[in-house]
């Protein structure tokens, strides 16, 4: 039985790493072993792991320090800390910096599988979404689709152009996996996650000793991405010093190590993608010219969601049926006033936002019933307020009324805590139409 998801078990007790190993197997998973960070690191840089369980305190590296290093390698790697009592404060600490969540040594294997079963899930809904996003009734989105599956297997550079949320990363893991390369890891950097000078480190890695730290070679994304594909995510974000070694690197297909003269041959397939005006930039000379012809042999421009409206109502449905089922609640009724705001609302954060309006709606919903009451403040002054003067009176009144009914409709002890005289307060209260309920 084997249940497709990798694990891997960084532990430097042999008889703990050991035994968590046999009863990972036992419930079909792929599990390997590292007995220290360091050889934890290596391993995720070369292989694809769903899940890393890690002790917290190691010698050489330990497990804070892997965190860090797993995510900035794999953003989507889940990392789970195993600890013991004495350091559940810090195993605290490392879910506040991306970890999924922690375990101490001698818990129930049963609680353990309960957290795989928990994640496995999870994963398989973020396919569904992926899966349900490039579904469409929109003709310019399926000729992104056309033109993206028939460039995939071809070794052309693609440039994804398109706002924040529009799903860039889904587009990216499409290609790659109609790709002939689809066998290697997919390796990305979003490129606005970095400082100019770590974000040389990040792709071209470095040579121990080639700087304060540097304490071992460590290989960059372009070597890690040899014989697969580099996505640059927010390339529109990197120095000009860096785009010209980069460029460097697109026409001799070799890199330098940081603090090594060594030449090393590379063979990647580059992606980018940018939700910034490329074309501005070039105006204003902060993107190469040169630089935007190597990676732009294909460019696909990705509509955003307001210009692809024959497919809200579908994302509304798949998107509740999926909360359903994620928040165990049942939705029997949509008010019509709020799904007539949905499919006219203009979704700035395009797909992700409809997303998380969706997953909020569906928490705060009564009886089964959603309602537009619902809708936050800042959604319904982007859709419904017309000018700064009416956002800023719609915010007062907002607050105003609020702050009427915390006091139970007492002026007196309203205009107190308002700071105005109670003349004052009458007015506004007249002015808003303001009433008891």
């Amino acid at each position: 039985m084997d249940k497709g998801m990798n694990i891997l078990v960084v532990d430097d007790e042999k008889n703990y790493r050991e035994t968590l190993k046999i009863i990972l197997e036992d419930e079909g998973y792929n599990v390997h072993e590292a007995k220290d960070g360091e050889e934890a690191l290596f391993k995720v840089k070369n292989n694809e792991y769903h899940i890393v369980f890690s002790d917290l305190k190691m010698p050489k590296m330990d497990g804070m320090e892997l965190l860090r290093g797993i995510k900035s390698v794999n953003e989507s790697t889940k990392v789970i800390i195993i600890t013991g009592y004495g350091t559940i404060e810090n195993a605290v600490c490392a879910m506040k910096r991306g970890a999924e969540t922690y375990f101490i040594k001698g818990c129930s294997p049963k609680k353990i599988i309960e957290e795989i079963k928990s994640i496995e899930k999870n994963l398989r809904n973020e396919n569904i979404d992926n899966n349900h996003i490039l579904k469409s009734k929109n003709k310019t989105f399926n000729d992104v689709l056309r033109i993206c599956k028939k460039t995939a297997d071809r070794n052309v550079n693609i440039l994804l152009l398109g706002e924040s949320g529009v799903g860039k990363d889904v587009l990216v893991n499409y290609i790659h996996n109609n790709s002939n390369r689809k066998e290697g890891k997919l390796r990305a950097v979003n490129c606005n996650s970095f400082s100019e000078n770590l974000i040389e480190s990040e792709l071209f890695g470095y040579h121990k000793g080639a700087f304060t730290g540097a304490l071992k070679d460590r290989i960059g994304k372009f070597e890690a991405a040899h014989g697969s594909t580099l996505f640059l995510d927010e390339i529109g974000d990197l120095g000009l010093n860096t785009q010209v070694k980069i460029l460097r690197t697109l026409e001799n297909k070799e890199i330098e190590r940081i603090g090594s003269n060594e030449t090393i041959k590379v063979d990647f397939r580059l992606i980018c993608a940018t939700n910034r005006n490329i074309y501005r930039l070039i105006e204003e000379n902060k993107f190469r010219k040169d630089l935007f012809y190597r990676i732009s042999t294909i460019v696909v421009d990705i509509p955003s969601l307001r210009d692809r409206r024959e497919d809200i109502e579908d994302f509304i449905e798949f998107f509740i049926g999926k909360s359903e089922k994620n928040m165990d609640k049942t939705i029997h009724k949509v008010e019509d006033s709020l799904m007539e705001f949905l499919l006219n609302y203009n979704y700035p954060g395009n797909i992700r936002e409809l997303k998380n309006i969706i997953e909020r709606l569906v928490v705060l919903s009564e009886d089964g019933i959603m309602r537009k009451r619902d809708i936050s403040i800042r959604e319904r002054s982007i859709e419904e307020y017309k000018s700064l003067k009416e956002y800023r009176k719609n915010l007062e009144q907002e607050y105003i009324t609020g702050v009427l009914k915390a006091h139970d409709y007492n002026v007196a002890y309203a205009a107190e805590k308002l700071n105005i005289s109670k003349r004052q307060l009458f007015n506004k209260i007249k002015e808003y139409n303001i009433v008891r309920k």
